[in-house]
């Protein structure tokens, strides 16, 4: 079918509508909207035979809203769902992103300057305007590899130290002696 946006043709695949791009954007501003007129639509249960009852619980890698009894249901203890973290149920379940105390936004960037996470608004306030600012994936690649090296060199010299600790030990009963 034609991409509503660029009118390109889309093939669903086998993943379906899970292999679609998600407009993030558009997500937010539904969210925001929702928050701010009180939307009290109730989200129902998508397990629940009809009638449905009212969802009490979301579930982000199941990517659905439950009542409890389905919760309980579709989670039993002792299976790898029990370990699922319930969430408060919604109609978008997106992957759960830091974010940022100030504006409650996600946070895309890393201030090498401050040495913290910023968002989108924080980037572009006064606060950031002459920083080095990197986005969050190349900052966490930098550290990683920095945190790689500097474990390697203390794994390398581990015996150097066990060596010295060992003399040292020696020395001390020699001492006393």
């Amino acid at each position: 079918f034609p991409c509503p946006a660029c009118q390109r043709d889309v093939d669903l695949g086998e993943r379906g509508l899970g292999s679609l791009f998600r407009n993030l954007t558009l997500e937010r501003v539904v969210e925001r909207y929702r928050q701010t007129i009180n939307i009290s639509a109730a989200i129902m249960c998508q397990f629940c035979k009809p009638p449905q009852l009212e969802a009490t619980k979301g579930c982000t890698e199941c990517k659905s809203s439950f009542c409890n009894e389905c919760f309980k249901l579709y989670h039993p203890w002792g299976t790898q769902k029990a370990q699922h973290e319930p969430t408060p149920p919604t109609l978008t379940f997106r992957p759960k992103g830091l974010m940022c105390p100030e504006h409650k936004e996600e946070v895309t960037h890393y201030c090498k300057t401050c040495q913290r996470l910023v968002c989108q608004l924080c980037r572009v306030r006064r606060t950031h305007t002459s920083h080095k600012i990197t986005p969050v994936l190349s900052a966490y690649q930098a550290l990683r590899e920095k945190l790689t090296k500097s474990l390697a060199y203390i794994l390398s010299s581990q015996d150097t130290v066990q060596t010295q600790i060992a003399e040292l030990e020696e020395t001390v009963k020699h001492t006393e002696v």
